[in-house]
């Protein structure tokens, strides 16, 4: 979206037209396209708000009701915080007693809306002129002021910071500090300086992150969706490493020493970690929470005698184990009927939705297959989720 574009939208024919279009999306969008032409509108408005109703459509997994509200790029909203996970960190902000923070460099200011809906006073730094004006948009309704400039260079006035870097264009890299936008290594010094927060891809180089600081890795519903660095008094005493898996309803956390659990037999129940629990290389306190050992040396994947419900991991009952072998794997299938299957892997070179092409389902039962390697081995587990 340009600043033509943007601006044809805000005016009041704009936003008026945009609320007619997302009603009816549901519709042929080229037959829309085609009547909201007839009846006069510029083309490029009639662009800009059907662009900006399917924008809404999408933005309703990460922001629900909200979305309804707010203004969205492509790239805003791709790389959104989603609102559960921003009400984590405005809850975060709020428990150390924070009373004013400053997003530098906030996009279209989806965490500065968790900080601004708990009451803290919020400062939010863009230097892309368009996002910055759609956060002042989508902020207007709060305490909250927006500013256009650089996340680093622009001077604020608040407790606490608050960072989201972009990698660069092109950058394929987590492990080069200069790919990310801030750079991390001034952005790592100014969160030194006093509380602050770093949101980060949770594939993050760990060699990266500042030793003397919280990293925290979170999960939210089955998608781990980040590593957050916090420091000063939002990151707590005694805790140097720690992962949260969100849920509706849920938020559970472990935190610890990165380790990882001695290798056995495989049980009655096979678990498999969260993706923040494997982030932050905290499957050994894991294991000790569920009384579990590895199924193999460096498998992800635990196993125990019984069943203990955690958020923290996902649990299979054990049916069979069978040789890594597509045959006899299609042929016990059959002879059980299973005709919807979910597979899973670690481990094990190979494709799932080529094997599951290949392996021709028929029936009416399901069940789960865990391909990967038990006691060293390659091998196929048959199960059935929790």
């Amino acid at each position: 979206m340009d600043a033509e574009e943007l601006r044809l939208l805000l005016s009041k024919d704009g936003l008026a037209l945009l609320e007619r279009a997302e009603a009816g999306l549901d519709g042929d969008v080229v037959r829309e396209v085609t009547r909201l032409r007839a009846e006069g509108h510029d083309p490029r408005l009639v662009a800009a708000v059907l662009t900006q109703a399917r924008l809404r459509r999408r933005a309703r997994a990460k922001f629900g009701e909200f979305a309804s509200g707010m203004l969205f790029t492509e790239a805003g909203l791709e790389q959104a915080t989603r609102l559960r996970v921003a009400a984590h960190h405005a809850g975060r902000m709020r428990r150390a007693g924070i009373v004013s923070v400053a997003d530098l460099g906030c996009g279209i200011g989806a965490d500065a809306l968790a900080f601004a809906t708990l009451g803290l006073e919020v400062t939010a730094v863009e230097r892309d002129e368009v996002t910055a004006a759609i956060a002042t948009y989508n902020l207007a309704a709060w305490h909250a002021s927006v500013v256009h400039g650089d996340a680093l260079d622009t001077p604020v006035d608040a407790e606490a910071l608050w960072f989201d870097p972009a990698r660069r264009d092109g950058a394929r890299r987590l492990s080069d500090p200069a790919d990310w936008s801030p750079p991390l290594d001034a952005v790592f010094a100014r969160a030194a300086a006093q509380p602050a927060g770093v949101k980060l891809a949770p594939g993050i180089d760990r060699d990266l992150l500042p030793p003397d600081a919280e990293h925290q890795w979170v999960t939210d519903g089955l998608e781990t969706v980040e590593a957050v660095v916090w420091t000063g008094r939002l990151a707590r005493p005694g805790v140097a490493r720690s992962a949260l898996v969100l849920g509706d309803g849920v938020a559970e956390e472990l935190a610890g020493d990165p380790s990882h659990p001695e290798p056995g037999e495989l049980d009655a129940w096979l678990y498999e970690p969260a993706g923040a629990v494997i982030r932050a290389e905290l499957i050994g306190a894991l294991a000790e929470r569920l009384d579990a050992r590895a199924v193999s040396e460096g498998i992800a994947y635990l196993t125990a005698a019984r069943h203990v419900g955690t958020p923290l991991a996902q649990a299979f009952r054990v049916r069979e184990t069978l040789p890594l072998d597509e045959r006899r794997i299609a042929q016990r299938l059959r002879e059980l009927g299973i005709g919807e299957l979910e597979i899973k892997k670690r481990g094990a070179d190979i494709d799932p939705a080529a094997l599951r092409r290949r392996l021709k389902l028929r029936g009416d039962a399901r069940a789960t297959l865990i391909l990967t390697r038990i006691a060293g081995r390659h091998r196929a587990v048959l199960a059935d989720r929790a």
